[in-house]
């Protein structure tokens, strides 16, 4: 990045360059001091009088700047709300939250710029780089490793900025300098003690979340295929509200006694007594949207609630307790009983303030430990497995998840998960009462006998007749 933004500079006259790290400090120490930073390769440059160094400011003699910027806190892109940003670099993209991103992509413009011919077309222009992980590893993630083939240049659509993108693997392999230069940091990385952090550092793996807040989810182990929800299993939902931003809606069933499912081709899955199963979701966002709500009114969500729920006995259903705050009229879960869809108030417990006692969270974590867990997610619950596996913590409170993340499926499994989710007891049926009768002379049977018993008992009188 430091390499291109001074090429580019030295080449077009009057090109604005904005290089963003989301702490000042890591923006200091990681491109402008070191062997290799600005300051190293701008030396003969500045020495000779050609560039000159202002604080956070790169001044080349042709007019052309490069900003070192920084952006801690989400408001702070609002500083750079009248800028235009010629190149924008953006280092350590997934340290970004994506409406961070989107605002700083939206000033990407260039207006009364000379290209030298061989630049003609390629400007302005985006380049980020990065790493699994962190806050913002869904939306990159989603927007540039699967949104098409590695090395594919493909253009998006005007609602993503109508540019020309392309993702570009890194590998430690694809670095030779480093060997050179560091011959000892592949050792020192594979004694990271952490194996998810070695795989996505050296590999590049992005199905890999070091930093994870649920770090013993499994996709191949918690994430089953569909199968037929017996009868007698209890069913109950969960819910978290949302307008502007995404409802989530949970559908689990309770596994009554250990069960092995058989699948057609022959595999299993092993569940055990209480687990929970979740058999079907409904998010509310738009296709190929992140973290925006459909904005449907109450009713409208129940509506859509009974209709998924057509001839499902729902035992109960839990919903965020801010659903019940009123207003001026009816809350929201008032306007939802009313369309026939129950709730009560869940438990919002997030991290339990008294030791010794679980908090939400870890209810969540103890379900889905163990080599046979107690959560389990049918693999078509997509929204589920999108974005509770990349959840993080808060780094101000870290037993507590980051709230600035699309947490919605995951508040509204904590509110399942302290619910209670019960076995029900099995039918008992009734004891038979003693059997008092007499038969008439005509045949005919008196006394508190059942029809069946009736017929039962007249055959045993016909074949003792005959004997």
């Amino acid at each position: 990045m430091r390499a291109a933004a001074i090429l580019w500079c030295c080449a077009i006259a009057g090109l604005q360059v904005y290089l963003f790290r989301r702490i000042r400090d890591d923006l200091v120490k990681n491109h402008m001091e070191g062997p290799k930073g600005f300051r190293a390769l701008l030396a003969g440059l500045q020495n000779s009088g050609w560039v000159e160094i202002v604080e956070d400011e790169i001044r080349f003699w042709n007019g052309s700047k490069i900003y070192l910027c920084h952006c801690k806190d989400a408001k702070d892109v609002y500083k750079y709300q009248g800028a235009e940003i010629h190149v924008l670099l953006i280092d350590e993209l997934t340290h970004f939250l994506e409406p961070m991103y989107r605002f700083l992509r939206n000033r990407v413009r260039m207006v009364g710029i000379a290209l030298p011919k061989q630049y003609e077309g390629k400007f302005p222009r985006i380049l980020c780089g990065g790493n699994p992980g962190n806050v913002g590893h869904l939306f990159v993630k989603q927007t540039f490793v699967d949104a098409a083939a590695e090395f594919e240049i493909h253009k998006v659509s005007a609602e993503e900025g109508g540019m020309i993108r392309q993702f570009i693997p890194a590998k430690l392999d694809d670095n030779p300098s480093m060997a050179q230069d560091d011959p000892g940091y592949e050792g020192r990385l594979s004694g990271l003690g952490s194996k998810a952090l070695v795989k996505a550092m050296r590999d590049g793996d992005w199905n890999v979340i070091e930093g994870a807040f649920f770090d013993t989810w499994e996709t191949n182990k918690h994430a089953i295929r569909p199968f037929t929800i017996p009868k007698d299993w209890l069913r109950f939902r969960s819910m978290d509200w949302g307008f502007a931003s995404p409802f989530s809606v949970g559908w689990w069933a309770v596994c009554p006694d250990d069960t092995i499912q058989k699948y057609y081709d022959g595999s299993t899955v092993f569940i055990p007594r209480g687990a929970i199963v979740r058999y079907r979701e409904w998010y509310g966002c738009p296709e190929g949207k992140q973290n925006v709500g459909l904005r449907l009114t109450a009713d409208i969500v129940a509506d859509g609630i009974k209709e998924r729920e057509e001839g499902e006995k729902i035992e109960y259903g839990v919903i965020d307790p801010a659903a019940f705050a009123h207003t001026n009229g009816p809350s929201v879960a008032e306007r939802m009983m009313g369309r026939g869809v129950m709730f009560r108030k869940a438990d919002n417990t997030r991290v339990s303030p008294d030791k010794g006692k679980l908090g939400g969270w870890d209810m969540v974590r103890s379900r889905l430990n163990g080599e046979n867990p107690m959560l389990y997610v049918f693999n078509t619950c997509t929204h589920f497995i999108r974005t509770v596996p990349i959840m993080q913590h808060d780094p101000d409170r870290p037993e507590d998840m980051m709230t600035d993340l699309e947490d919605h499926v995951s508040d509204e499994t904590r509110y399942a998960c302290l619910s209670r989710p019960y076995i029900p007891k099995p039918l008992i049926p009734p004891k038979p009462k003693d059997l008092i009768f007499e038969v008439q002379p005509d045949g005919r049977v008196v006394g508190n006998v059942g029809v069946r018993d009736r017929v039962l008992m007249l055959e045993k009188l016909r074949k003792r007749n005959e004997a």
